[in-house]
């Protein structure tokens, strides 16, 4: 089934698994750029009824992403997990349901037909992604193979989310400002894009092969249905007694989250509070993420050479600066036809680049800081709970900006809005976007996972692979606390962590 470790990665094997955040990157940008805004303008939905569809969604995802990430985990001892691989056949079983992307995108239903068909991507979206994410671990163990394949993926997710934006503003064009079938085909092309990645991905990813020993052990353990889901949320909770991963996730929120409000409110922002049009809006997002895909290779650079947290730090600032730019623009009387425009979009851009990249690239090594505090390999659950939180994040983002909206007076369909429903959409631009941004770099400072730091955390693993319990010096018994958050003699299975029994 898996193929070893030691297996060379080769170029295509980079390229083959950044395509598939096409799906990732590129759903996402689309969904948060344009949902609302198709939901309000083109399907009769109020904010509030808006907001309604993403919190259904976020409850049934509670109990899918978590529950893709355990079975992952642990259907390496079936039949089909020998055949096609624990991770990679959920990926391959993801193919021909991709296009339920494309019938989210069809105009003059109703409010259930936005929900069932919301909610079934959602799905499906769980159930490659999920897997997707553990492949990076599983191809590969040091820190700069890890960080080219997080680049990859970044680089090539920063691509469609370009797509993204300026897709529909060429059909825009074609069609006209008024179309619904802007979205339709929108959506049809996205789904012949992720199914084409998909499939490169299963065709050129592979998974590591486990020891013997813990593949007779997972042979004998066969639990049953009820002790699995037993153990699904109390393995997934024992993640956040990670102290790297708290950090990470709290990175990860403050860099996201800001983004997802950003999105949600930026379409707003233009068209009511600047006197633009979606095209405007389309030309401004194209041209904010050309920008973050020359961010991203910088930050790949600064995160190998440095600290991701440095990265991460300098990148809240810019994005911070462009917010604060456009803020003071609005506040100006400048119209979204101003040249100056650009100005803002290109420190946004390269802050929102970089902020892309870090979370990711720092993601790849949680599994590695698990294994010496548990003794065990669990990408899928690190894998579920990352996804189950980006997912969160961006609902609770649209749904804030929604019903924010809502309480101001927006109303569905208008061309324009009131004074007070326009100063709402700012203030959730502006602060909104800037607290979560704040709460990030906070998170950071305490963050110290470094390559200097990974490279001792994998000789501290491999000492206790063989049978040692003391570390090389008493520096890196610092440093493996730092990251692990329990005491050395805690580490390598001698905790709750890592008890099947315990929470």
């Amino acid at each position: 089934m898996p193929t070893a470790p030691s297996r060379p990665v080769r170029w295509y094997n980079l390229l083959a698994y950044g395509s598939n955040d096409v799906l990732g990157a590129g759903s996402m940008a689309v969904i948060s750029t344009w949902i609302l805004i198709f939901y309000t303008s083109f399907c009769g939905l109020s904010a509030a009824q808006a907001t309604i569809i993403f919190g259904v969604a976020r409850v049934l995802d509670a109990f899918t992403s978590p529950l893709i990430g355990h079975v992952s985990d642990n259907i390496g001892r079936s039949w089909l997990g020998r055949k096609f691989g624990r991770r990679r056949i959920f990926i391959l079983a993801a193919i021909p349901l991709l296009p339920s992307f494309a019938i989210m995108w069809v105009a003059g239903q109703s409010f259930w037909y936005y929900l069932v068909t919301y909610v079934l991507f959602e799905m499906v979206y769980a159930l490659e992604i999920i897997p997707y994410e553990t492949l990076a671990s599983e191809m590969a163990t040091d820190y700069k193979t890890k960080a080219k394949f997080a680049g990859a993926r970044i680089l090539c997710g920063q691509c469609s989310a370009i797509a993204a934006a300026f897709l529909p503003a060429w059909l825009i064009a074609y069609l006209g400002p008024d179309s619904p079938d802007t979205y339709l085909y929108m959506g049809v092309i996205f789904s012949g894009l992720f199914m084409g990645a998909a499939g490169l991905l299963y065709a050129f990813s592979w998974e590591r092969q486990r020891p013997p020993e813990l593949a007779e052990a997972e042979a004998r353990d066969k639990p049953t249905l009820g002790a699995a889901f037993a153990a699904l949320y109390r393995n997934l909770f024992s993640t956040l007694r990670i102290r790297a991963f708290r950090l990470h996730l709290g990175m990860y929120l403050g860099g996201y989250i800001s983004q997802d409000i950003y999105n949600a409110a930026f379409t707003y922002f233009v068209i009511f509070a600047l006197a633009g049009s979606t095209a405007i809006v389309g030309q401004l997002v194209g041209v904010t993420y050309i920008v973050q895909l020359v961010a991203v290779v910088l930050a790949i650079n600064f995160a190998l050479r440095l600290s991701p947290a440095a990265a991460y730090r300098f990148a809240a600032l810019s994005f911070g600066i462009g917010v604060v730019i456009f803020l003071a623009m609005y506040a100006a009387g400048y119209t979204a036809t101003s040249a100056l425009f650009w100005l803002p979009v290109v420190f946004a851009g390269l802050g929102r680049g970089a902020l892309n990249y870090i979370p990711w690239a720092t993601y790849n090594y949680m599994a590695d800081v698990d294994e010496i505090v548990t003794g065990r390999r669990r990408e899928g659950a690190f894998a579920g709970v990352m996804t189950f939180v980006r997912k969160m994040s961006q609902a609770l983002a649209v749904i804030l900006v929604g019903q924010v909206m809502q309480a101001s007076g927006f109303v569905s369909k208008a061309t324009t809005q009131s004074p007070t429903a326009i100063a709402a959409i700012v203030g959730v631009l502006g602060l909104g976007t800037i607290a979560m941004l704040v709460f990030g770099v906070l998170v950071s400072t305490r963050f110290r996972l470094t390559p200097r730091t990974h490279a001792i955390l994998l000789d501290e693993i491999e000492r206790f692979r063989g049978g040692e319990r003391q570390p090389a010096d008493e520096s890196h018994a610092r440093v493996v606390e730092d990251l692990s958050g329990w005491s050395y003699d805690r580490l390598w299975g001698n905790n709750p962590v890592a008890e099947p029994g315990r929470p």
